[in-house]
């Protein structure tokens, strides 16, 4: 996965080339059965409480560490354009979906495009502060990102 970030913009853009069609990759980034079975880094998983992937409507997941312990999380989606792109809202949460005071909030621009026999997504990353996007990275977002990537790139192979 290639990342580039742009602090002077407080943004980073995540580019990664799958070896599936577009509509395959769409289904993974916005279906909870495909992003239950390769979200995480592992050795944790994604576990979805509630997905509803329209205009408006909001993925709630947490992320389940080895130990059992849970990390809430909401994303919130707008300018959907199947199966082109959309935009998310990504936030820190608690088990009802309430954003965590204090805790970074992303907004996430999501492009998926044919290039030659697979699909490249597009990540673009806007976070409200310097300060955010630092503790997104000391959080270990990019080491994190590039895990659950390669675990798409694994379940795309047994599909």
């Amino acid at each position: 996965m290639q990342i580039n970030e742009d602090a002077s913009n407080n943004t980073m853009t995540l580019i990664r080339e799958y070896d599936a069609d577009p509509e395959t990759i769409w289904k993974a980034y916005t279906t909870s059965e495909m992003l239950d079975q390769w979200w995480a880094p592992r050795p944790w998983k994604a576990e979805t409480k509630s997905m509803d992937f329209r205009e408006g409507g909001s993925w709630i997941y947490a992320m389940v560490g080895p130990g059992g312990e849970k990390h809430w999380a909401k994303t919130a989606f707008s300018n959907i354009k199947a199966p082109a792109s959309y935009n998310a809202r990504d936030m820190f949460t608690d088990e009802q979906g309430n954003p965590q005071t204090g805790m970074p909030q992303m907004n996430w621009q999501m492009e998926f495009a044919k290039s030659g026999s697979g699909t490249k997504v597009t990540t673009r990353i806007k976070f409200t502060s310097e300060e955010d996007r630092k503790k997104v990275v000391d959080m270990g977002f990019k080491e994190g990102i590039s895990m659950a990537a390669d675990n798409l790139d694994e379940l795309l192979e047994t599909e």
